[in-house]
C-alpha cells in the first residue's frame, strides 16, 4: 500500500523538528555574537534603516534608490563578515543551519518534492516492507553467476533478465512473477533484488513467508485483533504495489488456505497490483496441492521462471 497519512505526518513532523532546532541554534549563535561583538547588532540595525530609507525613495520615484540600496547592503554585509572573522568566528557562522540546504527543511522545491523528502518516503517503505535487513545482501550488487553451470546457468540468466524487465516496465505494464525450483537456487535472492529496486523507486513492497501470510489471513478471518487491525492487514495485502509470497507450500494447506490464496490473487489482479511468488514445488506438485483455478491463475497470469542447480546456501556453508 502507499504510505498512509499517519506516515506522511511523521515525515512532516521531522521537518518541523529540524526547523525548530535550526531556529534555536541560530538564536543561540546570534546571542553569542551580540554579547561578544556589540557593533554587529549596530550593523544589523543599519541594514534595516537603510532598507527603509531607500524603499521610501524608490516609492517616491527615485530610480537610483534600488542600486544605492544594493551597494549599501553589500558593504554592510561585508562589514558584518569582517567583524565575525576578527573575533574568530567563521564568516558563515550566522547562516541558517539546514539539514537539507536545497529545500531549506521544507521538503519541497518549487512545488516538487525535494530529494530529502523522497528519501524519507523510501526509508518508511523499507521499514514497511519487513525485509530491510535481508535486502542488504539480496540485491543486484551481490549478483553472481559463479555457482551455476550448464542448464542451471541458462535458467538463472533468464530469470535475472526477466526480473530486470519486470522492474523496468513496472510502471507501464501490469505483470506478475513466479519462481519455482529446488531449494537454494536463488529464488529468494531474486525476490529481494526486485524488492529493493522497486522500493528505491518509491514503490510499496510487502514481503511474507507463506506461513506468516496465512497466519495473518486466518487471524483476520476469525476476528483476532481489532477491526482496525484487520482492515489494515487487508489493505496492506491488497493495495501494496508488490506483494511477495515466499516459500509457497510451507504453510498447512487446506480448503481455507486455498480459498484465501485464490481470493488474494484474484483481488490483486482486479486491482492491477503485482505479485511475486516463490516455491520449492514443481508445477506438477503445485497443481496437485492447490485447486485447478489457482494453478490456472498462476500459469496464465504470471511470468514463470524455473531455477535449478545445487543448493547454494548449503554449498557456501560447506566452504
Amino acid at each position: 500500500m502507499p504510505l498512509t497519512n499517519l506516515q506522511y505526518d511523521q515525515i512532516f513532523r521531522q521537518y518541523e523538528e529540524n526547523q525548530r532546532r535550526c531556529r534555536l541554534e541560530m538564536t543561540r549563535r546570534r546571542d553569542d555574537v551580540y554579547s561578544l561583538i556589540p557593533a554587529y547588532r549596530d550593523l544589523e540595525d543599519a541594514i534595516a534603516s537603510v532598507s527603509v530609507a531607500q524603499g521610501k525613495k524608490l516609492l517616491s520615484g527615485d530610480e537610483s534608490a534600488l542600486s544605492c540600496l544594493r551597494d549599501s547592503l553589500s558593504k554592510l554585509k561585508e562589514q558584518k563578515k569582517q567583524l565575525l572573522m576578527e573575533k574568530g568566528f567563521l564568516a558563515d557562522y550566522l547562516d541558517p543551519l539546514f539539514v537539507c540546504p536545497d529545500c531549506r527543511d521544507t521538503g519541497y522545491i518549487e512545488g516538487a518534492k525535494c530529494h530529502c523528502f523522497r528519501q524519507a518516503e523510501i526509508s518508511l517503505l523499507y521499514e514497511q516492507s519487513g525485509i530491510e535487513d535481508m535486502l542488504k545482501y539480496n540485491n543486484f550488487d551481490h549478483l553472481s553467476y559463479e555457482y551455476y553451470t550448464g542448464e542451471a546457468l541458462a535458467l538463472f540468466r533468464h530469470a535475472v533478465s526477466t526480473c530486470q524487465n519486470f522492474i523496468k516496465t513496472f510502471d507501464s505494464d501490469y505483470h506478475n512473477l513466479f519462481f519455482y525450483g529446488t531449494v537454494g537456487t536463488g529464488k529468494s535472492f531474486l525476490s529481494g533484488c526486485v524488492a529493493k529496486e522497486l522500493i528505491d523507486q518509491g514503490h510499496s513492497v510487502i514481503y511474507f513467508g507463506a506461513t506468516g501470510l496465512f497466519d495473518l489471513l486466518s487471524n483476520a478471518s476469525f476476528h483476532v485483533g481489532s477491526r482496525e487491525e484487520r482492515q489494515n492487514a487487508y489493505s496492506d495485502l491488497y493495495q501494496c504495489d508488490l506483494l511477495i509470497i515466499d516459500d509457497l507450500g510451507t504453510e498447512l494447506t487446506n480448503q481455507f488456505t486455498a480459498s484465501q490464496l485464490f481470493s488474494l490473487l484474484n483481488g490483486r489482479q482486479l486491482g492491477k497490483k503485482s505479485t511475486l511468488i516463490s516455491t520449492n514445488f514443481s508445477l506438477a506438485e503445485l497443481r496437485d496441492r492447490y485447486s485447478d483455478r489457482i494453478f490456472s491463475r498462476i500459469t496464465s497470469n504470471f511470468e514463470v521462471c524455473r531455477l535449478a542447480g545445487k543448493d547454494i546456501r548449503m554449498y557456501r556453508r560447506m566452504q
